[in-house]
């Protein structure tokens, strides 16, 4: 029996009977101290004869913190002590696990608490309620006599007290209640602290489990080749040098390339190198990225549609002073630090899949579809992922696809595992998309502005894939999102956007359209303050409407965290940009060196306001890492087509991650609020380059147009 098939049918065992379903635990050793015993009363919450409670999470776990999230919403209703907490990810199942703010099973837009946050809530509040009317029942006594705290049902008036566990039987015979009331925000004993990730520990020792760590018996591990340019298909292929390669077992084609099965992956990836494949490379994207931004930049130029208008911007005709500037941004990467995979196994007219799913809702039925299955007989265990900063919400489901693909093209039942390399990760697309942002805006004599106009033109990220029904026909909100709704008052604006055309695949990337249109908004709104002689925090603190609280109050907290006192100190620059992204207002200050005419960032302050904070550490901890992560980026990252069509990047080398020794000192602060939850796993992300742009002007003059920072500076 393989390993991980003996580690989850010994949680099968013990588990409870009335779960939708279980998927593998995240670590190793977890099958001893997951929840045993009969006790489910709804599809989140399962609670053990030995007082463990697991906390089934409908979000996949990437690093960005839901496991911890979500078990504290059901913990701090439960009144149960954070020790005897565990969480594991739920399997795909659209009707139990659905994200209500999107209507599927998925993972992605920041949404995670902010959709879960009453329905976690009401979970814990309903097992609790059972629990209390359990040792009502048994004890004699009424409901309301009786106290929960710390994982201890107690009465005080008999003495009598206990574990969840010893009531766990009893309860799960009670009805469930429909609307279990839950508690006043006074009241919280766990929401808004401090707690240890429940996924640190298995993650630190080696024991978590991912898809690289999953073993079936007899299991053939594939590569595919894919194709080395954007729109060019397999014309033919000779397996021949590729069979002779040891262990190399099957090649065989299949939409996406030709894959190369073998018991092992050295010998999937020497049979890979020794197949020769013939391309047919009519469809094929030949041009440069300089050929791609003049085509992007005549289309900006042109006008696009327009997506949002107000007022007349013939104010431009007659402003004093009309500022103008074009901004280029490259295609961009995920890099996410384990790169795709997934296990796929048939037998039985059933398949059973285990992989870093980000988008179940989709992969499941994809995955039927191809096999010719009915979807309940198509299982998709959730597995932690090593990252995915959007890589695996996949609208077309391609790595489900392809597995399914690798499986059906076998002609047998058994295990696959697909696995996709760094280079083929770099190389494979799905990238942020390429853009150009063309802005102008007017002043008048007293430094007002009077008009503003920004033309985006890039590639829609729906179109073309099963999410394109949330277009209704219309436009891409995606793709200009954050030039739009803006919180400050330039009189008369006009936003429009061009869609282009281009077969290089594209993708949502963590802040998905924030990612560039916060650079574009932010710094060349510091130019226009510049030109008017106004301070950069002050001047966007003029532009606000009088109802803006919470976007002047991230501004003010964060130009009091940094000691703001203007945009150059001695020989650091000060530079500060503000967002609003998945309904999260977020404001950062960053100073700046240079060292050698090459920026470094020394320091960020950072001010967020997400509403209720429910772990404030998994929300540091979460802009910390979009700040480095926007960072990195900024400094160093881009993927370039060569001309004749092929990508440029395909490792770490040359597609670099920050260095520890570029990592700023950090700081952030919480804005107290008692609003409902919203997103932290992307709002870090889009202030941290435009404010290390203006602070780099500031300091030397110089006027980035292009990221990264290596090209497009303007002096």
């Amino acid at each position: 029996m393989a390993r991980i098939q003996t580690t989850r049918r010994g949680v099968l065992a013990g588990g409870a009977g009335l779960l939708l379903g279980l998927t593998l635990p995240f670590g190793r050793g977890m099958a001893q101290q997951a929840a045993t015993g009969p006790f489910a009363p709804n599809a989140f919450v399962r609670i053990g004869t030995d007082d463990v409670v697991t906390v089934m999470i409908k979000h996949i776990e990437m690093g960005q913190g839901p496991y911890t999230g979500l078990a504290t919403l059901v913990a701090e209703e439960l009144d149960a002590d954070w020790s005897q907490m565990r969480a594991e990810g739920a399997p795909a199942d659209g009707q139990a696990y659905a994200n209500l703010a999107m209507g599927v099973q998925l993972t992605g837009g920041s949404t995670a608490i902010a959709n879960s946050f009453m329905q976690m809530r009401k979970a814990g509040a309903a097992a609790r309620a059972m629990l209390v009317a359990a040792a009502a029942e048994e004890w004699g006594v009424p409901a309301a006599e009786i106290t929960v705290k710390a994982g201890v049902v107690a009465h005080e008036g008999t003495g009598r007290s206990s574990g969840f566990g010893a009531l766990s039987q009893a309860a799960s015979r009670l009805p469930v209640p429909e609307d279990p009331p839950v508690k006043a925000a006074e009241d919280f004993v766990l929401i808004g602290t401090d707690r240890p990730k429940l996924d640190t520990v298995a993650k630190s020792n080696g024991s978590a489990q991912f898809t690289m760590d999953v073993y079936r018996d007899n299991m053939l591990t594939v590569l595919v080749a894919h194709p080395p340019k954007f729109g060019a298909t397999v014309a033919g292929f000779d397996d021949g040098d590729a069979l002779a390669v040891p262990g190399v077992e099957m090649v065989r084609q299949i939409p996406s390339g030709v894959a190369v099965y073998a018991t092992n992956t050295f010998a999937a990836m020497k049979g890979r190198n020794a197949l020769k494949v013939d391309w047919d490379m009519t469809g094929a994207e030949t041009r440069s990225t300089a050929q791609m931004f003049d085509s992007y930049s005549a289309a900006a130029a042109e006008g696009g549609q327009t997506v949002e208008e107000t007022g007349d911007l013939s104010a431009l005709d007659g402003a004093a002073q009309v500022l103008e500037a074009e901004y280029r941004f490259p295609f961009l990467a995920h890099a996410p630090m384990e790169p795709l995979d997934a296990v796929i196994e048939l037998g039985g007219e059933r398949a059973e899949m285990w992989f870093g799913s980000q988008f179940p809702g989709l992969d499941q039925p994809t995955v039927a579809e191809i096999l010719g299955l009915p979807q309940d007989d198509v299982k998709i265990n959730v597995l932690l992922a090593g990252g995915s900063f959007g890589r695996r919400a996949q609208g077309t489901a391609h790595l489900a696809a392809e597995a399914a693909e690798v499986a059906k093209a076998a002609g047998r039942d058994g295990a696959f595992k697909l696995v996709w390399t760094r280079e083929d990760d770099v190389k494979g697309g799905h990238y942020r998309p390429m853009t150009v942002h063309r802005l102008r805006a007017g002043l008048d004599a007293d430094g007002n502005i009077v008009g503003w106009e920004n033309v985006v033109a890039n590639q829609s990220i729906l179109r073309g894939t099963a999410m394109e029904m949330m277009l209704q026909g219309g436009p891409d909100a995606t793709s200009y999102e954050g030039s739009t709704n803006l919180p400050y008052q330039f009189g008369a604006s006009r936003i429009g956007w061009a869609e282009m055309e281009n077969p290089v695949s594209v993708l949502w990337w963590r802040s998905v359209g924030h990612t560039h249109t916060a650079y574009a908004v932010e710094t060349f709104l510091d130019e226009l303050l510049a030109a008017a002689g106004k301070d950069p925090v002050q001047g966007r603190l003029d532009l606000l409407p009088g109802d803006a609280a919470r976007e002047r109050g991230v501004i003010e907290k964060v130009a009091e965290m940094s000691g703001w006192s203007g945009s150059v100190r001695g020989d650091k620059g000060y530079g500060v940009a503000y967002t609003k992204s998945f309904n999260t207002y977020v404001a950062e200050v960053v100073e700046i060196e240079d060292r050698g005419g090459s920026p470094h960032v020394t320091r960020v302050w950072c001010a967020v306001d997400c509403g209720i904070a429910v772990n404030p550490n998994v929300i540091r901890a979460q802009m910390e890492g979009g700040i480095g992560y926007a960072l990195g980026t900024a400094l160093h990252d881009r993927i370039s087509f060569s001309p004749g069509g092929e990508v440029e990047q395909s490792n770490f080398d040359d597609y670099p991650m920050l260095r520890i020794s570029e990592m700023p000192q950090v700081e952030v602060e919480i804005i107290q609020s008692d609003a409902d939850p919203t997103g932290v796993g992307e709002p870090g992300v889009p202030p941290l380059a435009p404010a290390m742009a203006n602070a780099w002007r500031a300091l030397t003059g110089n006027r980035q147009y292009e990221l990264p920072f290596g090209g497009g500076s303007v002096a």
